[in-house]
């Protein structure tokens, strides 16, 4: 305001005011100065601006300028939400066991400590016993491992070391979960414990924020909404990237590691959503693993409050992200084409089989980028 006040008395006859970007979007919703939120609303950005500005040009007499601002994130961020499907879930309570199998498994004769010490740690977790039998499950469970790699524990021993280990760990969750207050020590069991969903998007994609800069964004199931969800869940993407997750989820007042899903059925969908990608996802996003662009779908909304559809735009398609990476796509079926016909001849592969493979081939090239029913 001042350098625009000093401009004008010198007679350089401004009438705009630039005052650039910054605002931020409360990605959390919590209201806080937090790196995901913002402490401010927008009314109160507008009017301290406009105030400042005012009362500069007042007191120099000076006519108020056309103020303009470049709030990109703040303006593009709510346009956008991506909304994907689930693959499926890895459970480590898969992987446990009930006190009826501990005890049908417990071994006779002589047993190697670490497996002992974890038989104890189980069957000794009380409330008042959490934090102790926690780390004395996390030791024995260390020494087990260490014994195996050094050729001094069977293959049978560690596979049972690794289920009491688990078992324990989450017979410590359950009755943590009943106190009024969850031991800090034993937070991180909830994250150790949660369940990993496999979601049919690429973070690298279609979140590079979350991955590059940590971003925060909301993320909830979009239907069975009249449900409680009942697992705790961290998600993965289709990459084969081990940085392609997302183990940071919003909350009112801290970061979770974990998001609340429901069960899933087999043989139906579910569907996750992230918010507020606007800003500016999409167009950061890259062909990591060779998963381009998702299909986009614009919507209107009515005045009255109703919305249509429209336009559609079809993501890319594996020979269009093939032809970015410079492969030949018009080359690659007459190749398999040829590669199958010789096959037939030298009797390597029926006819049926040369031409299920082939329209495989040509159905996969002409397909989605991403994984399709």
């Amino acid at each position: 305001a001042y350098v625009y006040a000093e401009l004008s008395d010198l007679g350089a006859g401004l009438k705009y005011i630039d005052v650039g970007g910054g605002l931020g979007v409360d990605y959390d919703g919590s209201g806080t100065n937090f790196e995901s939120s913002m402490n401010y609303t927008l009314a109160e950005y507008a009017n301290d601006v406009v105030y400042r500005i005012a009362s500069v040009c007042n007191s120099r007499g000076l006519a108020h300028p056309m103020i303009i601002s470049e709030s990109g994130r703040a303006i593009a961020a709510h346009h956008s939400v991506l909304i994907y499907n689930t693959l499926g879930s890895s459970r480590l309570d898969r992987f446990q066991v009930t006190p009826d199998e501990i005890e049908a498994k417990r071994p006779q004769g002589e047993v190697p400590q670490p497996v002992l010490d974890l038989f104890d740690a189980w069957r000794t977790v009380t409330q008042r016993r959490l934090v102790e039998c926690y780390h004395d499950a996390q030791t024995a469970r260390d020494q087990a491992l260490q014994m195996f790699k050094l050729g001094l524990l069977s293959l049978e021993y560690r596979g049972l070391a690794e289920r009491l280990y688990w078992a324990t760990c989450t017979k410590i969750r359950d009755q943590a979960r009943r106190l009024d207050d969850f031991p800090e020590e034993l937070e991180d069991l909830e994250t150790i414990l949660s369940d990993t969903v496999f979601c049919n998007f690429s973070v690298f994609q279609s979140l590079p924020d979350s991955w590059a800069i940590d971003q925060l964004f909301p993320i909830m199931p979009v239907h069975r909404l009249d449900e409680k969800p009942t697992r705790k869940a961290v998600l993965a993407d289709i990459t084969c990237d081990s940085d392609g997750k997302i183990d940071r989820f919003v909350s009112l007042r801290d970061v979770r590691r974990t998001l609340d899903v429901h069960e899933q059925r087999p043989d139906e969908d579910y569907f996750l959503a992230t918010f507020l990608v606007g800003a500016y996802q999409e167009t950061l996003g890259d062909l990591h693993n060779l998963f381009g662009d998702t299909h986009v779908i614009h919507i209107r909304l009515h005045d009255e409050g109703g919305w249509w559809i429209e336009e559609i735009v079809k993501g890319d398609t594996a020979n269009k992200v093939l032809e970015y990476m410079e492969y030949d796509v018009e080359e690659l079926y007459p190749a398999l084409a040829r590669d199958c016909e010789r096959s037939v001849r030298e009797g390597r592969m029926t006819v049926a089989e040369s031409q299920a493979i082939k329209r495989f081939y040509e159905n996969e090239l002409n397909g989605y980028a991403y994984l399709e029913p």
